[in-house]
């Protein structure tokens, strides 16, 4: 796959996640000096079985040939690993990488199709080796991806991460000079980033969905509540160790609804860090998508629309 697809008509990203219980689909248009416009979202509903029929539908309503498409792989098809880089050429680098993490994957190293994301320096941190991400994937989960969206005729430009995509939603909130946490659960599961200047420097999984925080009992809600206190305090402390340097301004908790309201109150009575809701109408412009004014909405759209915002030039 290119980097870049064939289409004379470059409206932008166009960003396609395939879901569980469907496709979702959005594209925001980014002007230099207001905020990011939601110009289009769209649901359509399929279960796996059904994601080609879902996808032509797409693809005649949508002209997604119009667009640079972006595909949102889920979290259990990759892996992003944190490893050292190694001191060797540019042109060598995916080479020398694919060597340092073929003992981290569970499936032979010539069946990954694997990328490098940079994480910069701490200029003002200990003297360190650079950190670099590595993203695996099997070459097999690729291939059926980039199959499925030529069957409908859809061009995939790159295929993206969701670390990346909660990445582009923090790039809009950072407070200058200072880092910021950003917490977000959905069907896959939770995932915390830290990001600073933009860049992703820290992520981590919890293993623990929206769904089981939406439909526990009070009991079992504080259990709940108490495990993602404690891997958030893990996940602070070792952001502290690693980049002591960036000063930490606050967790962010992405739409939930009510259940994000309970949580909030809770992390906030138990965190050093001061814990806020993010309402995306604070950052995104939906006078084009009023559907999305409300939490739910937000909540079912957080990383498609983050992977709309994309603003690099990389794929797996």
């Amino acid at each position: 796959m290119g980097l870049f697809g064939k289409t004379k008509n470059n409206f932008g990203w166009l960003a396609i996640s395939c879901q569980s219980d469907g496709i979702f689909v959005a594209h925001v248009k980014k002007p230099p000096s207001s905020k990011p416009v939601v110009e289009l979202f769209s649901f359509y509903p399929a279960d796996k079985p059904g994601y080609p029929a879902a996808l032509n539908k797409l693809a005649k309503e949508l002209h997604p040939d119009r667009y640079q498409c972006t595909h949102l792989l889920k979290s259990g098809e990759y892996q992003l690993l944190s490893v050292d880089a190694p001191n060797v050429p540019p042109d060598e680098l995916k080479n020398a990488i694919r060597w340092s993490i073929k003992d981290m994957l569970d499936y032979h190293v010539d069946d990954a199709t694997i990328d490098v994301l940079a994480v910069p320096l701490d200029k003002d941190g200990p003297a360190r080796s650079n950190t670099l991400f590595a993203v695996a994937a099997r070459n097999q989960v690729i291939g059926q991806r980039q199959a499925l969206f030529e069957g409908a005729k859809i061009a995939l430009c790159a295929i993206d991460i969701p670390e990346m995509a909660q990445r582009n939603i923090s790039a809009l909130l950072e407070p200058e000079g200072r880092a910021i946490a950003l917490l977000s659960f959905n069907a896959e599961g939770g995932l915390i980033t830290i990001t600073f200047g933009g860049e992703l420097y820290f992520s981590r999984r919890i293993d623990m969905t929206v769904t089981q925080l939406q439909q526990a009992d009070v009991s079992h809600k504080t259990a709940l509540h108490e495990r993602i206190t404690l891997e958030l305090q893990r996940s602070l402390d070792h952001f502290d160790r690693q980049y002591h340097a960036m000063p930490l301004s606050k967790l962010l908790l992405s739409p939930m609804g009510l259940e994000g309201a309970g949580l909030q109150e809770y992390l906030a009575a138990n965190l050093y860090t001061p814990v806020e809701t993010l309402h995306l109408e604070s950052i995104l412009d939906f006078s084009k998508a009023p559907d999305l004014n409300n939490v739910e909405s937000q909540q079912r759209y957080f990383m498609v629309l983050g992977a709309a915002l994309r603003h690099e030039e990389k794929s797996l």
